[in-house]
């Protein structure tokens, strides 16, 4: 990803998808393209299972986000505003995911 003044963290606007070059990336809530990963080595029919599974999750992504917009809504406020709420969301979503153990990856 990008370096972003301030590591302020990036929304992705779009699901990710792999560009051209065959890169992992995603357009942020700034309009910005930012690459996640490259692809690993792989013949043409892993990236076709990888493109599909990556459409199949998109309405699960648009899912998830609607549920973050919901929650930054709640919580955000006086005391808390809309950028802090964000970086404590992607933070804690960051520390839940790294928590999760190989045998649940599988």
């Amino acid at each position: 990803m990008q370096d972003q003044p301030d590591d302020q963290p990036i929304t992705p606007h779009a699901s990710p998808i792999f560009d051209a070059d065959g890169h992992l990336t995603y357009v942020g809530d700034d309009g910005r393209r930012y690459v996640v990963a490259s692809i690993p080595e792989a013949d043409e029919q892993q990236v076709d299972q990888v493109m599909d599974r990556l459409r199949r999750g998109n309405v699960l992504f648009n899912r998830l986000e609607l549920l973050a917009r919901e929650w930054l809504e709640q919580v955000s406020g006086a005391e808390l505003d809309r950028r802090a709420a964000l970086v404590l969301l992607l933070t804690t979503l960051e520390t839940a995911l790294e928590e999760i153990g190989p045998d649940e990856l599988a």
